[in-house]
C-alpha cells in the first residue's frame, strides 16, 4: 500500500469521526438537554477519548510514512506526486467541512456551549476539592475509604472512557431498579429503615458520591452497611408479617406475582393468626389445592394404577371441581395422544357416577372439534377426534356421535379430511362394528365410491386401502377396549346422546374460575359431597352393636316405603319415558345385523310391562318407512309373537289400528305394512280371527282400505296358493270370522264381493259366494212367482164374487 493511500485513509478516518462526534452531541442536546454536571463530564471524557484514538490513528499513519520514506530513493518521485494530491485532498476537505458548517450552525453552537460549560464544570470541581472535607462518622470513613480505593484501583487501570462509561451506566441502571419481587410483594417484605442505622448508611452514600463523582457499585454498598441488631431484625420481622397480611393473590397478576416458596411463605404467616374458616382466603386455598390435585392425579393415571387412583380422585370434590377436572383432563390427552385409552377408561368410571362431569367433557371435546375444524388444524383435530373415538368405545358418547362426525368429514372431500375419518375409523371401528353394522356399511361403501373418483391423492388413497385390510382382519390390531381398562359394568353405563351441530351447546368455561361463595352454602357444599363421596366409595359407619343394625335396617325399609310412596304419587304428563324407550327401541332395531339379533337385544331392554305395544308400533314404522318391502321387519314380528303372547295380541290390536287409519297412509306405506301384516298371518303369527275386522261392501270400504285388503290377500295367496288359501276361508269353524269378506245379507253386497276378488285375480275364492248368489236368485224368482200367483188368485176371487153378487140381484128382480 502506498503513502498517499495511507495518508488518505487516516485523513478519512478523522473526517467520520468528527462527523460522529458533531451527530453525537446533537442527539444529545435533543433528546437528553438537562442531564447536569455528571454528564457532562462524561461527554468530555468521550471525546477526549475520541481525540486520544485520532492522535493514535494519526501515529500509525506517520509511522507508516516513515517506513514506506526509508525504503529507498526509488520512490522519491512517486511521494512528491502524492504530497501534491494530499494537498488537494486536504483544501478539498476543508471546504466540506466548513460548508457543512454553514449548513448546520447548530452543531457549531451546540459544541461551544458544552465547552463552556465543561470548563465551568471543571471549575467548580477544583474550587470543591480545595475545601476541607467535613468530619465523617468511623463507619462511613471506612466505607467512604473503600469505595475510594475501588474508584482509583478502577482508574489505575487502563481501560478506555467509554468502557468506564458504559460500566457505571449498568451500575447507576441496578441502583435504580430495585432488586428482588414485583411492587406487591416487595412492598410486603421491604422493611422501614431504623433511624441510626439509616442515617450512617446515607451519610456514607453520600460520602463515597463526594469523592468519587458517583456513585459505588451496589455489592460494594452492600458490604460497606453494618449488620442490624437484634432489635432492628424484630422490628423487620414484624413488619414483613404486617405487610404479608394485607397481600391478595388478584394484586399479583395472573401467574401469583413472583414464587415465594411454601416453607417461607408459611414461616410469613406464622404470626398472622389461623385465617377463619370459610373465609374467602379459606376457600381460594382449597380452590388452588383441589386444582393442583386434580392435576396431579390426572398426570399420574396409567393402565396399572389407574383402579388405585380412581379411589383417590373419588375423594377430591368433583362437583365443585368439574370444570378444573375436565380442563386438566383435556390438556393431558393433548400432550399425550398415546394415553387416549387411558384417560377415556378414567372419564367412563367418572361418568357411571356423576354423569355431568361426563357430559361436560363431551361438550367441551365437540366445541374443540369445531374450532380444529374450522382452523383446518390437523394436529389438533386428529387428537380431538381419537378421544372421541375411545369415549364411543367406552360407551360414554353415543354411537350416532361418531355417525355424525365421519358424515361431516367425508361431505367434502379433501386430503386432510379422508385422513381425519380414517384414523376415526380405525380406533372406533370395532365397537362401531357391533353396535351399527348398517353405519359402518354405509361409511365404508363412501370409502369406497371415493377410491372410484380418484380425485384425491395417491397416499390418502393407499391409508383408505389400509382400512379396508384393517376392516377385513376385524380391526385385529386396534382393540376398542382392552382387558384392563374394561371398569364399568354394561348395566352401570350411561351414554350421552350429543348433537354434533348443536348451537345450543356451552363449553361452561366460568367453572374453570375461582368464585368465593358464603360460609353456609360452602358449608353445605363440603356436607354434601363427603355424603356422595362415601356412598361412591362404599364407605359408611361399621361400628355399632346389633341393636344399631337392626335400627339402621328398619331405617331403610322406612326410606324404602317412602320412595316407593313418592314414586307412586310421581306422574310423567311428558311421556319422557316413552320417548326414551321408542329411541332405544329404533336404535336397536336399524343397528342389528339380523332379526335373531334385533330380537334379542330386545328381549334384554326388559321392557316394562303395559310398554310391548310401543316396541310393535315401532317395527311397523320402521316397515313402513322403507321404499320396498323387508322381510326384516316381518320376521322380527314373527319372532316376538312366538316368543310372548303378550306381543301376539299388541300385534292384533295394532292390525285393527292400521286398517281403520289406513286412509292416512301413503300408497307405499300402504304396501309395506299391508305385506308386514299378511306376513304374520300366513305364518300363523297372527291367529286368523283379526279378519273379523274386514267387511267388504260398497258403502263400509274406501279406495285405501280395499287396496290394503288386495295386497294382503294376494300376499297370502302368493304364499300358501290359491287351493291352501280357499280351503283355509272355507274352514267351517272360522266361518263368522270371514263374513265380513264373504258378505252373503244381500245380494248387492255379495255381487260387490264377487266382482271385488274377480278383479284382483282371486276369483277363485268366490265359488260359494257364486252358489249363495244364485240360490238367492232362485229364491228370489220363486218368491216373484209366488207373489204373483197370488195376485191372480185374489183377482180371480173377486170376479167370481162380483158375478155371484149379479145373479143374486137378477133372481131377486124376477121374484118381484
Amino acid at each position: 500500500m502506498s503513502d498517499r493511500e495511507r495518508n488518505g485513509r487516516g485523513r478519512r478516518g478523522e473526517d467520520e469521526l468528527d462527523d460522529q462526534k458533531g451527530e453525537r452531541r446533537g442527539r444529545r442536546e435533543r433528546d437528553e438537554p438537562s442531564r447536569g454536571r455528571e454528564g457532562r463530564s462524561r461527554r468530555d471524557e468521550d471525546d477526549a477519548g475520541d481525540r486520544r484514538r485520532g492522535s493514535k490513528g494519526r501515529g500509525r499513519n506517520r509511522k507508516d510514512k516513515d517506513v514506506s520514506g526509508s525504503s529507498g530513493s526509488s520512490d522519491s518521485s512517486s511521494s512528491s506526486s502524492s504530497d501534491e494530491e494530499q494537498r488537494r485532498r486536504r483544501k478539498r476537505d476543508k471546504k466540506r467541512r466548513e460548508e457543512r458548517k454553514r449548513k448546520h450552525p447548530d452543531d457549531n453552537q451546540q459544541g461551544q456551549e458544552e465547552g463552556r460549560t465543561a470548563d465551568k464544570a471543571a471549575a467548580a470541581a477544583a474550587d470543591a476539592a480545595m475545601m476541607p472535607p467535613p468530619p465523617v462518622p468511623p463507619t462511613v470513613a471506612a466505607s467512604a475509604s473503600a469505595s475510594a480505593a475501588a474508584s482509583s484501583q478502577r482508574e489505575d487501570t487502563q481501560e478506555p472512557p467509554k468502557k468506564r462509561r458504559i460500566d457505571e451506566e449498568k451500575d447507576r441502571d441496578k441502583d435504580k431498579q430495585p432488586d428482588g419481587p414485583a411492587p406487591a410483594v416487595r412492598d410486603a417484605l421491604d422493611a422501614p429503615p431504623a433511624p441510626a442505622a439509616a442515617a450512617e448508611r446515607s451519610a456514607a452514600a453520600a460520602a463515597s458520591s463526594a469523592m468519587n463523582g458517583s456513585p459505588p457499585p451496589p455489592e460494594e454498598r452492600r458490604r460497606a452497611q453494618p449488620p442490624l441488631s437484634r432489635d432492628e431484625e424484630k422490628e423487620l420481622d414484624d413488619y414483613k408479617k404486617r405487610k404479608i397480611s394485607h397481600v391478595e393473590l388478584e394484586s399479583l397478576g395472573r401467574t401469583g406475582g413472583v414464587y415465594i416458596p411454601p416453607f417461607k411463605l408459611a414461616k410469613l404467616r406464622e404470626g398472622i393468626g389461623q385465617k377463619e374458616e370459610f373465609s374467602p382466603e379459606f376457600q381460594r386455598e382449597a380452590w388452588e389445592a383441589l386444582r393442583k390435585s386434580l392435576n396431579g392425579l390426572v398426570n399420574k393415571v396409567n393402565v396399572n394404577n389407574i383402579t388405585n387412583l380412581v379411589l383417590e380422585l373419588f375423594r377430591e370434590n368433583l362437583i365443585r371441581g368439574r370444570g378444573l377436572f375436565a380442563r386438566s383432563l383435556l390438556r393431558a390427552q393433548m400432550a399425550s395422544p398415546g394415553f387416549t385409552h387411558v384417560y377415556a377408561a378414567l372419564l367412563a368410571v367418572v361418568n357411571s357416577k356423576l354423569p355431568a362431569v361426563g357430559e361436560l367433557i363431551i361438550k367441551r371435546v365437540i366445541l374443540q372439534f369445531r374450532r380444529a375444524y374450522r382452523r383446518n388444524d390437523k394436529i389438533v383435530l386428529l387428537a380431538v377426534i381419537k378421544f372421541l373415538a375411545h369415549m364411543v368405545n367406552q360407551k360414554v358418547a353415543s354411537e350416532l356421535l361418531a355417525l355424525q362426525m365421519v358424515t361431516l368429514l367425508l361431505d367434502e372431500v379433501t386430503d386432510d379430511s379422508c385422513e381425519v375419518a380414517v384414523g376415526f375409523i380405525q380406533e372406533c371401528g370395532q365397537v362401531l362394528t357391533q353396535i351399527a353394522p348398517q353405519g359402518m356399511h354405509a361409511i365404508f361403501e363412501r370409502f369406497r365410491a371415493i377410491l372410484h373418483e380418484g380425485e384425491i391423492d395417491k397416499r390418502v388413497q393407499y391409508v383408505i386401502e389400509k382400512l379396508f385390510e384393517t376392516r377385513r382382519k376385524q380391526f385385529a390390531d386396534f382393540v376398542g377396549v382392552i382387558k384392563e381398562l374394561d371398569l364399568v359394568e354394561e348395566d352401570d353405563q350411561i351414554t350421552h346422546e350429543i348433537d354434533l351441530l348443536d348451537n345450543e351447546i356451552k363449553g361452561d368455561e366460568m367453572l374453570n374460575i375461582f368464585k368465593p361463595k358464603k360460609a353456609s352454602e360452602y358449608k353445605a357444599e363440603d356436607e354434601e359431597w363427603k355424603r356422595i363421596s362415601k356412598e361412591i366409595l362404599g364407605e359408611g359407619d361399621e361400628g355399632g352393636g346389633e341393636g344399631s343394625s337392626e335400627d339402621s335396617e328398619e331405617d331403610d325399609e322406612g326410606e324404602d316405603e317412602e320412595m316407593e310412596k313418592a314414586a307412586e304419587k310421581i306422574v310423567d304428563y311428558t311421556e319422557q319415558d316413552l320417548i326414551n324407550l321408542r329411541r332405544t327401541v329404533y336404535l336397536a332395531i336399524m343397528s342389528s345385523l339380523n332379526f335373531e339379533e334385533c330380537v334379542h337385544k330386545l328381549m334384554k331392554l326388559n321392557i316394562k310391562e303395559g310398554h310391548e305395544m310401543e316396541v310393535c308400533t315401532m317395527l311397523i314404522d320402521c316397515c313402513a318407512q322403507e321404499r320396498t318391502f323387508q322381510r326384516f321387519f316381518a320376521l322380527q314380528g314373527e319372532r316376538l309373537c312366538r316368543i310372548n303372547q303378550v306381543y301376539q295380541e299388541a300385534f292384533a290390536e295394532c292390525f285393527v289400528k292400521q286398517y281403520q287409519t289406513v286412509h292416512r297412509l301413503e300408497t307405499n306405506k300402504l304396501r309395506n305394512t299391508a305385506k308386514f301384516f299378511a306376513h304374520l298371518i300366513y305364518t300363523d303369527a297372527l291367529p286368523w280371527t283379526v279378519l273379523i275386522h274386514i267387511r267388504l261392501t260398497e258403502e263400509t270400504t274406501t279406495s285405501s282400505s280395499r287396496i290394503f285388503i288386495k295386497i294382503l290377500f294376494q300376499e297370502l295367496s302368493e304364499h300358501l296358493g290359491l287351493a291352501e288359501l280357499d280351503k283355509r276361508l272355507q274352514d267351517p269353524t272360522m266361518k263368522q270370522y270371514y263374513d265380513g269378506i264373504f258378505p252373503t245379507d244381500h245380494p248387492k253386497n255379495i255381487r260387490f264381493a264377487i266382482n271385488f276378488f274377480t278383479a284382483i285375480g282371486l276369483g277363485g275364492l268366490t265359488e260359494r259366494l257364486r252358489e249363495e248368489l244364485q240360490t238367492q236368485q232362485t229364491e228370489m224368482m220363486k218368491m216373484k212367482m209366488k207373489m204373483q200367483a197370488k195376485k191372480e188368485e185374489s183377482s180371480s176371487s173377486s170376479s167370481s164374487s162380483s158375478s155371484d153378487s149379479d145373479s143374486d140381484s137378477d133372481s131377486s128382480k124376477s121374484s118381484r
